[in-house]
């Protein structure tokens, strides 16, 4: 899809700004990767490895005043590696929670399909409840909280494919790609004595972040737009190709990610092809294919393209 050209909110252009000085030809990866995190949602980011993926998301933290937390997955990672640990203290006679990495601002799950499913599991809650349970207890994360996963498509060995359950907790699905000749050529030149991201400073703080992500949920929407959104959800679960279509938490998160994409580009209302522009990454990773579809070679790519072909978009007027 071909991404739509707007003028961007001034808060939001500067972080956008501010990671292009770092990431060179990642425009709508990193203007996605703000829509889930303005949408209160989290991504997953599918790609090779040395594309920077960690990059954006370092990059992204800083210019939000945020603090980073990386997670490192293996096979060997417990749930408490993840969530934190209550160890008992002699001198005060009474067990201390040490919090884990999941209780970052920004956090990236780098290689989330190299650990065991149980771990794997341990970031649904903290990622559907914001609040993460440890020794019975339930402790609240605070916001902003953003979880960036990525995995590698390639190696396949040795790796925990991700449940429907827990992909269904991401809002986006993302691939970065590798760039061009040209901007190969750039990246070399500004990282030949230094790397950009060390002179990379905030141009957000955190609290206008978070009053960023109400006045996302304050974005108008159409009712036709809404019809619009259930149509193509509704479409997936009646397609030929289709074991498993998308379930009604793939249509709140089109609804919450359009929210978004209208805020970044200075809109407080919705129109159509937002929710055209986003539904690939949106949708496919939701949908679950039948065994006839994979042996004809079908993707859910063109499961997603045949359905914006097919399903009716709403009579342009003004959607507020």
């Amino acid at each position: 899809m071909t991404q739509q050209t707007y003028l961007y909110n001034s808060k939001v252009g500067k972080v956008l700004k501010n990671i292009n000085k770092v990431m060179i030809g990642k425009d709508e990866a990193a203007t996605l990767s703000l829509v889930a995190l303005l949408a209160e949602g989290h991504v997953l980011l599918e790609d090779v490895p040395g594309v920077g993926k960690t990059m954006l998301v370092r990059t992204l933290a800083k210019s939000l005043d945020c603090e980073f937390k990386r997670i490192q997955f293996t096979p060997d990672l417990l749930p408490s590696d993840v969530t934190g640990v209550s160890i008992y203290n002699p001198k005060e006679l009474q067990f201390e929670f040490r919090g884990g990495p999941i209780l970052g601002d920004v956090v990236l799950a780098d290689e989330i399909n190299r650990t065991s499913p149980k771990t794997q599991s341990s970031l649904l809650e903290a990622m559907e409840e914001m609040s993460v349970t440890v020794d019975g207890k339930t402790i609240d994360l605070k916001k902003p909280f953003f979880v960036m996963a990525t995995q590698n498509p390639i190696e396949y060995e040795g790796t925990y494919p991700l449940p429907e359950a827990q992909l269904d907790r991401f809002i986006l699905k993302l691939k970065m790609g590798y760039p061009n000749p040209e901007q190969e050529l750039e990246m070399l030149d500004r990282t030949s004595k230094e790397h950009p991201i060390h002179q990379v400073e905030a141009v957000m703080s955190k609290d206008e972040l978070v009053e960023a992500q109400l006045q996302v949920r304050e974005v108008f929407i159409d009712q036709n737009v809404k019809q619009y959104i259930v149509q193509l959800v509704t479409a997936t679960r009646d397609h030929d190709s289709v074991y498993l279509g998308v379930s009604p938490r793939g249509s709140i998160a089109l609804m919450k990610a359009a929210k978004a994409y209208a805020y970044i580009h200075d809109r407080d209302y919705v129109i159509p092809d937002d929710v055209k522009y986003l539904a690939p990454f949106v949708l496919t990773h939701r949908i679950i294919l039948n065994s006839e579809a994979k042996f004809d070679g079908v993707s859910t790519d063109h499961v997603i393209e045949e359905l914006l072909e097919k399903v009716a978009i709403p009579v342009r007027r003004e959607f507020r």
